[in-house]
């Protein structure tokens, strides 16, 4: 009632490709497809995992068609000629350790470690010399990180209903400049002026200068998941201030315009700051 881990069972055979023996060759065997079963098995090698010594009352393929043996027990009615850890575990399975039940849960491989030992390294000849002044190969390693993957991640830890919200250290710009409309002559100066200045101080930032309406341009500013916006309306041009909202929070701030630059700037290093 086990279902075989196959990455497992290929590390104990220590094999690269693996798969189930085709029909024909279970019959080259003498053996009946459906019904295979270590007991009164001749020639083969039995390999099993750990859990299977421990049963008392089995119930096995009789190698004839249509039959199974019941009662068999591990050991007496056949024999296992290596054991190893080779099945799948299962949610709500007792933890071995702390005797918890162990749930399962969806993730993503960021990072990837391989062993290469020495099959590189003797096939390209690279060695040292060991204390003893002998030729060594060289045991190899290769690690990688994902940069997709790493933004999957970033995004499945960091959104919520309206879109993503990205952290500051890898978000792909640092604000968007949303002036309600494009069609308004002032709004997009003060626009393009607040633009060059932040681009200028090295702060990443989108203008959106589309001819659409304002619903639109804050949609999609909380779906790409921009961590700051700066929106310019009639309002705020009467003030002679403007918006500056943060994704993260929702929160908003009236912001005068000649204090702009300097008070994104320091939104953006105290979140940097944060991840120190």
């Amino acid at each position: 009632d086990r279902q075989i881990n196959e990455i497992k069972l290929q590390n104990a055979l220590d094999c690269v490709d693996l798969w189930l023996a085709p029909d024909e060759i279970i019959k080259r065997q003498n053996l009946i497809v459906g019904f295979v079963g270590p007991a009164n098995l001749k020639g083969l090698r039995i390999i099993a995992d750990r859990e299977v010594s421990l049963m008392d009352f089995a119930v096995v393929g009789a190698n004839k068609p249509d039959y199974h043996y019941i009662g068999v027990v591990p050991r007496r009615d056949f024999e296992i000629n290596e054991e190893y850890d080779l099945r799948t575990i299962e949610e709500d399975e007792a933890c071995p350790t702390c005797g918890s039940t162990l749930n399962k849960t969806r993730g993503i491989e960021v990072g990837q470690v391989f062993q290469l030992g020495t099959n590189y390294s003797e096939a390209l000849n690279a060695v040292f010399t060991d204390e003893n002044g002998k030729n060594q190969n060289i045991q190899m390693g290769c690690y990688g990180i994902g940069i997709s993957r790493t933004m999957a991640s970033a995004i499945e830890q960091n959104h919520d209903e309206n879109g993503i919200i990205w952290p500051i250290s890898i978000a792909p710009l640092h604000v968007v400049i949303i002036p309600v409309s494009s069609r308004d002559t002032e709004m997009m100066d003060i626009a393009e002026n607040l633009y060059q200045e932040l681009s200028e101080k090295g702060i990443e930032v989108m203008l959106d200068d589309r001819d659409e309406s304002a619903g639109v341009k804050f949609k999609d500013a909380d779906l790409i998941g921009y961590p700051f916006k700066i929106v310019i309306g009639k309002r705020t041009l009467k003030n002679k201030t403007v918006d500056v909202g943060n994704r993260k929070d929702s929160q908003e701030a009236a912001v005068e315009l000649d204090k702009v630059c300097h008070y994104i700037g320091s939104l953006i290093d105290s979140e940097m700051g944060d991840l120190k």
